[in-house]
């Protein structure tokens, strides 16, 4: 082979290696697309008991304005069905905790009833408030089986505002900041509940 040959060679081979491995890629993105919204399903999904729906709850969004509540921001929901009857509600909250914003994941069942409350998102301070993103967590799992009326609107605060619920040590405005987000996606679910659940308003 000659000089030139050998050169011709070496540049078409340089040529086709980026060009392989971008064909390669992209026919590995949606395989890889498909395991992180798998990834992502269940690290939502798994506030409900996966035997309660059989749709994909992330498939089926819930049109929320962003909605301003009293202490906290609602940024979207999903809702899981079963046999096309509403099962629970998945809120995504937004609040302000101590060192930033705290963004919640809050499940409600079709009457009402807390299901679990997960941290997706915050900034609070290492080994205090940000226990609050522990999974699973037990200070987060109080709240399971609540409800906006049980406890009553002054049961939902911390007890040294003589409510009902504990503190994460040395984090009260954290802790706060979450019983306040909790308390008003309850809030929110009870005002909302035929538009949140698909129901169709009677005329």
């Amino acid at each position: 082979m000659s000089r030139t040959s050998s050169f011709a060679l070496v540049v078409l081979l340089a040529a086709l290696g980026p060009g392989m491995t971008y064909f390669v890629q992209l026919g590995s993105a949606p395989r890889i697309a498909a395991e992180q919204h798998l990834i992502d399903s269940r690290h939502l999904l798994d506030l409900i008991a996966p035997d309660s729906y059989d749709n994909q709850p992330l498939e089926h969004p819930i049109k929320i304005e962003a909605a301003a509540l009293t202490n906290s921001t609602l940024l979207g929901g999903y809702l899981a069905t079963r046999g096309d009857q509403p099962v629970a509600v998945l809120l995504r909250s937004q609040t302000l905790g101590y060192a930033g914003a705290i963004e919640l994941l809050i499940a409600v069942d079709a009457n009402g009833r807390l299901l679990g409350v997960k941290t997706l998102k915050q900034s609070e301070t290492p080994g205090l408030g940000a226990r609050i993103a522990d999974w699973p967590n037990a200070w987060l799992q109080v709240f399971s089986g609540k409800s906006r009326t049980e406890p009553g609107d002054s049961g939902w605060a911390l007890k040294k505002d003589q409510g009902q619920f504990d503190q994460i040590a040395g984090a009260t405005i954290t802790s706060r900041a979450v019983i306040n987000a909790v308390h008003d996606a309850l809030r929110y679910f009870d005002e909302h509940r035929q538009h949140l659940l698909g129901i169709p308003a009677h005329g």
